[in-house]
């Protein structure tokens, strides 16, 4: 057997334990169950429950036909090889070097999803930004990251909503949320969260000097309707606030109260929604992200601590961070839990984030094994 076919022996026996371990199989049978779903003629009657299945159809196809494709792949070039090497050219041998190199890398970049081994990898994530220390530098600074998530995001073919902003004084923002939607979301957006490092010189200071500031991101997986469910919310543990949206969402902003807040009284937490059109709808996702963060309360009494899924909570600033990018003297964007790090500045700030997120999740994978 030659080096080519053993290379493709290797790739047919891993492809099939990807198939397993990323559940290809029930993921078919999900597809069969939606399409039912799908076909129903009151199907569009719920546009909301029907977008959401409808996406969630999406990234399984996707998904699937992904895996079924290079499956096919494999075998097909494990046929040509086989036929190359009895009566082949030289050319014909080079060709065939070449595809199968093409393929296993093909094929590595693939696996990589079999890293989202956590129960709620597959889920869309919810980020909340915080402005730590650094006054107006920090809240500036809190807006770079929303820009560099959002960039990743649709370099994922994710979809991207902010649920909640408090806008800074002077730029940038104090806090925002956003709910960042689409297969394996939380899965590749867990490792971002924990405190960031900026150091530049302040665009925000007439003597130019140099300075540190900082911006803390909690990362959180967003439930769906069928979690949610499972939480019993009395309405009577509820007060909800209204006030002047500052968001998007037509002419009534800031005119009418169309922005909520909903605390939960027992436990203390409280969200917000701003971003939908009316105070009827901001409120009943406001809800449906208190629900989901009640359901997490139950999930973490489960596991016994929160940073399972949420990541342990830090301070946002010094000799917390897990992350830091530095613009001036020098430029550099260095993890300090994996020491990944590089000069590319811009590329990071711009969104390319995967090969801090892969050395993460690797290495939380050696943890989680050992």
């Amino acid at each position: 057997m030659s080096l080519l076919t053993d290379t493709l022996k290797n790739l047919e026996e891993r492809h099939a334990l990807a198939v397993a371990a990323l559940g290809i199989a029930a993921s078919k049978a999900r597809m069969i169950e939606l399409e039912g779903d799908m076909s129903d003629p009151g199907f569009w009657s719920d546009q909301e429950k029907a977008r959401t299945i409808a996406q969630e159809m999406g990234d399984l196809k996707k998904e699937v036909e992904a895996w079924d494709s290079i499956g096919a792949e494999i075998k097909e070039t494990h046929d040509v090889v086989l036929m190359t090497e009895s009566e082949g050219s030289a050319d014909d041998k080079v060709e065939s070097e070449r595809l199968v190199t093409t393929l296993e890398q093909r094929f590595t970049a693939m696996e990589f999803q079999m890293l989202f081994s956590g129960e709620y990898d597959k889920k869309n994530a919810i980020l909340s930004l915080h402005a730590g220390a650094g006054g107006t530098d920090a809240n500036d600074w809190v807006a770079m990251l929303l820009r560099m998530f959002m960039r990743f995001a649709e370099r994922k073919g994710f979809t991207v909503d902010i649920l909640d902003e408090s806008r800074g004084e002077e730029a940038g923002y104090k806090s925002v949320t956003i709910a960042v939607r689409g297969r394996y979301g939380y899965g590749f957006l867990r490792s971002e969260a924990g405190v960031h490092r900026l150091v530049r010189i302040s665009p925000f200071d007439g003597e130019k000097m140099r300075h540190t500031t900082f911006a803390l991101v909690e990362v959180l997986p967003e439930f769906d309707a069928m979690d949610a469910a499972t939480v019993e919310l009395d309405m009577d543990d509820v007060r909800i606030d209204t006030f002047l949206s500052s968001g998007k969402g037509g002419q009534s902003v800031n005119t009418t109260y169309s922005a909520v807040r909903v605390t939960h009284t027992p436990t203390g937490i409280s969200v917000s929604c701003q971003n939908e059109r009316s105070q009827l709808q901001n409120k009943e996702t406001a809800l449906n992200v208190l629900k989901a963060k009640l359901f997490q309360i139950m999930v973490t009494a489960r596991a016994e601590k929160l940073s399972d899924i949420k990541g342990e909570h830090k301070t946002a600033a010094w000799g917390n961070q897990i992350r830091s990018y530095v613009l001036h003297p020098y430029k550099m964007v260095k993890d300090h839990r994996t020491d990944v790090e590089t000069s590319d500045t811009e590329s990071v700030l711009d969104g390319e984030l995967l090969p801090y997120i892969e050395a993460y999740l690797r290495s939380d994978a050696e943890k989680r094994n050992q």
